[in-house]
């Protein structure tokens, strides 16, 4: 998707910027020549980002966030607010997804984690970003990254979908608050993309999640960005608190097969 000059010098934050779904949103940006600001709690790996994108490393914003320390967002906010005075864009990418197995055996410390990052995380991320954009006159924009698991509910992973799902209301109940302000909340929901280093996928759960996916194929680089860059554009202005779904129809059911009668 092109979008010409829509982000030419914005300033956009990206957390989970070393990921596989941060890393394919930055590259959209990046291309479309937009100024960033990479969050990771691996901040090691935030050069290697910027050398593989091809970033100046001199106006290249990199933070190492522990988004679970509500001192280490604040520390992110005032970096950019340092830097920038506001952000335009907000990705509030980052988030765990464990296999953490049936709830009898769920340890309380991986419950509170997959919360804190899923949901406390872009709250608070959200909150301080906001308030820089309003003290500045910004009108910007908000994406929480979502799953199809919020309308979802497997063994194994009900905590997950729980972050999710609260996720989504947490984003209507942000784009209600800030749309006085202008500000705009959205959620997309990315397809199935293996290859985390940071929330590894057994390689028989990824063929199963592949097989289950109507358009026959997982996500792309550029499925997930091209649909973030919209709702920031200008052409999704009227567009707020909801959520799109990029999965080539995996959240719609269960695809199986036609069979000969």
């Amino acid at each position: 998707m092109q979008f010409g000059d829509d982000f030419r010098g914005k300033r956009v934050v990206i957390t989970g910027a070393a990921g596989i779904y941060g890393g394919w949103i930055a590259a959209g940006f990046a291309r479309a020549g937009a100024t960033l600001c990479l969050s990771d709690m691996r901040g090691d790996l935030l050069d290697d980002v910027v050398a593989r994108l091809g970033l100046d490393p001199a106006t290249t914003l990199r933070h190492a966030t522990e988004l679970t320390e509500s001192a280490s967002i604040q520390d992110l906010a005032a970096t950019i607010a340092a830097a920038w005075g506001a952000p335009d864009i907000v990705i509030n990418n980052a988030g765990v997804y464990p296999r953490t197995g049936e709830l009898l055996h769920l340890a309380e410390a991986e419950f509170d984690r997959i919360m804190s990052v899923n949901v406390r995380a872009p709250f608070l991320v959200t909150q301080a970003m906001a308030r820089l954009m309003i003290a500045e006159r910004v009108q910007g924009v908000f994406i929480n990254i979502g799953s199809g698991a919020a309308r979802q509910m497997p063994t194994g992973s009900v905590t997950y979908c729980m972050s999710k799902t609260a996720l989504e209301r947490l984003s209507k109940g942000q784009a209600l608050e800030l749309a006085p302000h202008k500000i705009r909340v959205n959620v997309v929901e990315p397809g199935f993309a293996p290859g985390s280093d940071f929330s590894y996928l057994p390689p028989d759960y990824v063929d199963r999640m592949t097989a289950r996916i109507p358009l026959a194929r997982n996500s792309g680089p550029d499925d997930t960005a091209s649909a973030v860059m919209f709702l920031c554009s200008p052409a999704a202005s009227y567009i707020t608190g909801t959520a799109i779904a990029v999965d080539g129809g995996n959240s719609i059911g269960t695809y199986q097969p036609a069979t000969n009668q």
